[in-house]
């Protein structure tokens, strides 16, 4: 008769255990992992919000995309504050003045995007989509060294 087989230790540290702690850590790469779920996240909940109030319970596509696109700022919000930067015992701004800031920002990238492609696709002979992409991806790296430096950094010396 074999020996018995003991059930895996709930405290043993598994692939995702070990990946959760390096998640949680307060590094740059752990920050950085944090902000691009956040990005997905953020992305499904504001697509999907848009669509579903758009095809399933009919809305205007424009009221849906207002609402949605609120919904995805106020999650966005929220993720980067008590998920991605959460390691900050302290922030160094109140809660009111890091909205304040993060709302100033998301309205200056709306602009930059609006601007960016309505000029630069003649511009440069490419295609709004990719001038779109290209916006995107440097404004996700902006925000990132923004959001980390400016909105929802820690108290010095904590």
């Amino acid at each position: 008769m074999p020996p018995p087989t003991r059930a895996p230790s709930a405290s043993a540290p598994g692939a995702l255990q070990r990946w959760n702690q390096r998640l949680r850590g307060s590094g740059v790469l752990a920050q950085g992992a944090r902000y691009a779920l956040t990005g997905g996240t953020v992305t499904v909940v504001y697509l999907g919000s848009t669509t579903l109030l758009a095809d399933v319970v009919g809305l205007s596509f424009q009221i849906a995309l207002v609402v949605g696109f609120s919904i995805g700022l106020s999650v966005h919000f929220t993720l980067q504050r008590l998920f991605v930067w959460a390691h900050h015992e302290e922030y160094a701004l109140p809660l009111h003045r890091q909205a304040a800031r993060y709302l100033l920002f998301a309205g200056a990238q709306y602009v930059l995007t609006a601007i960016s492609t309505a000029i630069l696709p003649a511009a440069l002979g490419l295609p709004v989509e990719i001038v779109y992409l290209g916006t995107v991806a440097v404004l996700v790296s902006l925000n990132f060294l923004v959001f980390r430096n400016a909105i929802f950094h820690a108290k010095a010396g904590v």
